[in-house]
């Protein structure tokens, strides 16, 4: 096999504590990760000496989290070739929904596969956690409890549920977030049992400061909020609601302030069914 097409799935984060400061700096974080069938395409041909990317204008082939993975990997296990690779995207940038992290974990797995390279899904997400906190989630591929800066993960099951996401035009810094003086640090430890048991009382505590900060987001939240209780996804924008199936999700979406997208939650990446890794 020399050449591979695969989806790239987005997630939301169902809550976001922040539970203490490190001595590093870094924030220790609790949170569900839901993955949902919002997807990006990363096409793989190997048949190449050199490592290139189709360009996006928005990121530059440098800070490109799918080339820094490729070079991760051949720096790691010694592989000498290349490979080019075609991106067709679809998850919003800038958007918390992890689009970035989810296409360097794709990248992992599909040249893990392609170069045979013979490294296990866990030594894959050690290898991706050195690329951001959310990429060791989609290289393990299944919905999880996170605890640490998002790297300790428990598989979970969650309900099957299905999604209105928003994007407010706008870029948030997630400098800027975790820069906020009333920025909630300190939010008590707690556990998937009390989460499922009680689900609609965990939020995020970057919300208030992200509606504060950026109206579009206070907009889009204020909108969704009229038909059930809406949440900002990690830092940011976008915003996302559980919907009904006897809604009217057309008229939702149709009547939103932004870009709107309608999502299924997943049990298990699609990237991991195609390569028999469930």
């Amino acid at each position: 096999m020399s050449q591979l097409t695969l989806p790239s799935p987005a997630k939301l984060n169902l809550f976001l504590h922040i539970t203490g400061k490190r001595s590093d700096g870094y924030h220790n974080l609790q949170s569900v990760f839901q993955l949902i069938d919002l997807y990006d395409y990363l096409s793989f041909d190997i048949n190449h000496t050199s490592l290139s990317i189709n360009q996006l204008d928005e990121v530059t082939s440098e800070d490109n989290l799918i080339i820094k993975a490729a070079r991760l990997l051949k720096q790691h296990t010694g592989y000498s070739k290349g490979c080019r690779i075609e991106l067709q995207k679809n998850i919003p940038i800038g958007g918390g929904v992890g689009g970035g992290s989810s296409n360097a974990a794709t990248t992992l797995l599909a040249l893990n596969k392609l170069w045979q390279t013979g490294l296990t899904v866990t030594e894959l997400a050690k290898l991706g956690i050195q690329l951001g906190a959310d990429v060791p989630i989609f290289v393990l591929g299944k919905n999880a409890w996170a605890e640490g800066v998002g790297e300790r993960l428990v598989a979970v099951d969650l309900p099957q549920i299905d999604y209105i996401v928003l994007k407010p035009d706008c870029f948030i810094s997630t400098k800027q977030l975790f820069s906020q003086e009333s920025l909630t640090r300190n939010t008590p430890e707690t556990t998937f049992a009390a989460y499922q048991q009680n689900p609609t009382q965990f939020g995020n505590n970057f919300e208030a400061i992200a509606q504060k900060l950026y109206p579009e987001v206070a907009q889009a939240l204020a909108y969704l909020n009229q038909f059930g209780q809406a949440r900002l996804t990690g830092t940011g924008a976008c915003v996302f609601l559980p919907v009904q199936p006897e809604q009217d999700i057309t008229a939702i979406m149709q009547h939103a302030p932004c870009k709107s997208y309608f999502c299924h939650g997943l049990q298990n990446s699609p990237v991991h069914e195609q390569l028999g890794l469930v």
